[in-house]
């Protein structure tokens, strides 16, 4: 099983190949995507479920976009959703163990901002998985356009 996502920089930047994600060594279990510019960290593949589940739930969606933009209270969250101030607070919970958003306490309130950097190594992913496309439909539109075979 393939558990973890990697960049590794092994192709010209501007080239086909550039910015693919290939099998990596699968007793490390490592998909490596290659990239112009190498990403730091890996993402394992149970942190890649805890991302895209916490972002599957619209609500969760929307706290991150929110909190993106400016830091916001539980409270202020909660009153903007017609649903329980615990029921947001395990919407927060959910979305801090993906790593989308951070919590503090400041007092007796509890702060929420959101983590850029994660939603940047997620579009890093995102992109790898976007170039393996791209590289795919080029290949078969190169197909499509040769001279078909003569039979005579």
């Amino acid at each position: 099983m393939i558990t973890g996502y990697q960049a590794r920089t092994t192709a010209e930047p501007g080239s086909v190949e550039s910015g693919s994600i290939e099998p990596g060594n699968v007793e490390s279990g490592s998909i490596e995507p290659r990239s112009a510019a190498p990403m730091t960290a890996e993402l394992s593949e149970a942190e890649v479920d805890r991302i895209f589940r916490a972002l599957a739930d619209a609500t969760r969606r929307d706290i991150v976009r929110r909190t993106l933009s400016s830091e916001a209270t539980i409270s202020e969250l909660a009153g903007d959703y017609d649903m329980s101030f615990a029921a947001v607070q395990k919407h927060v919970t959910a979305l801090e163990a993906a790593g989308l958003v951070v919590k503090e306490a400041r007092g007796r309130e509890r702060v929420v901002r959101g983590a850029p950097e994660r939603i940047e190594r997620i579009q890093d992913l995102l992109r790898g998985f976007e170039e393996i496309w791209r590289g795919r439909i080029g290949r078969m539109d190169d197909l499509f356009a040769e001279d078909p075979p003569t039979t005579g």
